[in-house]
């Protein structure tokens, strides 16, 4: 580009991309412009973000070893780290994370690599990524991975991320808990994983619990799991309504909730009482006691 001074230096800029085209163009995405330059960091979708997205390692490494920045961003912010988690290309990640990209890059829209590889369920893509030290905890406003991981039904990935110490009982705002999420879009395994390791049973959503969630939906199997860990059934709402007064009339989740109602059997209430004493590690904890097996059986819900 020359290098011009005065009022005309717009105009003279403008002259010197069309007279070389191979230096600038503009590229419109809706309201917005993106102005691409050689060599920056901003760019539209570039190849490398094309060999991350269809898993190409090859292209991608001779695209690496001719000098093409890992950093390349789009207007959005999408970088190929991004795109090969989102793919689930595990080898494309590791070789740009390798060669300097940024594990914890953020899009326009709050979504961190490691939010892509929750979402495609890559279980090698989140270990990996948390191996070059991507935050597994993020801000509220930031996308959260576990909640993409138990949205989409993830549990591995969820698991992975609870064990680098992700708040099992983190509330999102517009998503509240994981646990929330889980019972929302019926994803009976992560249910059952999030009470076993402790999630708090009654923290929803504000003051809709996970048992509001569940009643909402079909799933007779979630609201046996909720009330087996001592979903309290009397919890109101914002609205004040109870889980029984938002399931469907005549439906097997009604039905399922009036028999709760009732009192619970003593040793229902003996095994919440001794799961509350041992705190949200009881699951590990069950073990050192020596009990009789069907007992350890009984108190672990096995």
């Amino acid at each position: 580009m020359l290098q011009v001074t005065g009022e005309n230096e717009k105009n003279l800029e403008v002259s010197e991309s069309v007279r070389r085209p191979g230096l600038r163009k503009e590229i419109s995405f809706g309201d917005y412009i993106c102005h691409t330059f050689q060599g920056d960091c901003w760019a539209d979708r570039s190849p490398l973000h094309e060999a991350a997205a269809q898993g190409r390692l090859l292209a991608l490494k001779t695209l690496i070893a001719q000098g093409v920045n890992v950093n390349l961003v789009t207007i959005n912010r999408v970088s190929s780290l991004h795109e090969a988690c989102l793919g689930g290309h595990v080898a494309c990640a590791k070789a740009l994370l390798e060669n300097g990209a940024h594990v914890n890059g953020v899009t326009v829209h709050g979504a961190t690599p490691l939010f892509n590889a929750c979402c495609s369920g890559s279980a090698a893509c989140v270990n990996v990524l948390l191996e070059f030290g991507a935050k597994a905890q993020l801000e509220a406003h930031l996308a959260s991975p576990i909640h993409e991981a138990v949205k989409r039904g993830h549990r591995e990935c969820m698991e992975i991320l609870l064990a680098n110490n992700v708040n099992i009982d983190q509330e999102v705002p517009q998503l509240g808990t994981p646990l929330y999420v889980a019972c929302t879009f019926q994803r009976v395994d992560c249910v059952k994983k999030l009470l076993e390791l402790g999630a708090s049973v009654d923290h929803g959503q504000w003051l809709d619990t996970p048992l509001h969630a569940a009643a909402r939906q079909s799933s007779v199997e979630v609201i046996h799991l909720l009330t087996d860990y001592g979903a309290n059934l009397k919890c109101r709402n914002a609205q004040g309504k109870s889980a029984l007064d938002l399931a469907a009339p005549k439906s097997s989740v009604e039905q399922a909730l009036l028999l709760r109602e009732g009192p619970s059997a003593l040793s229902q209430l003996c095994r919440l009482c001794v799961r509350k004493c041992l705190g949200r590690a009881c699951h590990q904890t069950i073990h050192k006691l020596h009990l009789p097996e069907p007992l350890e059986r009984f108190l672990l819900y096995q």
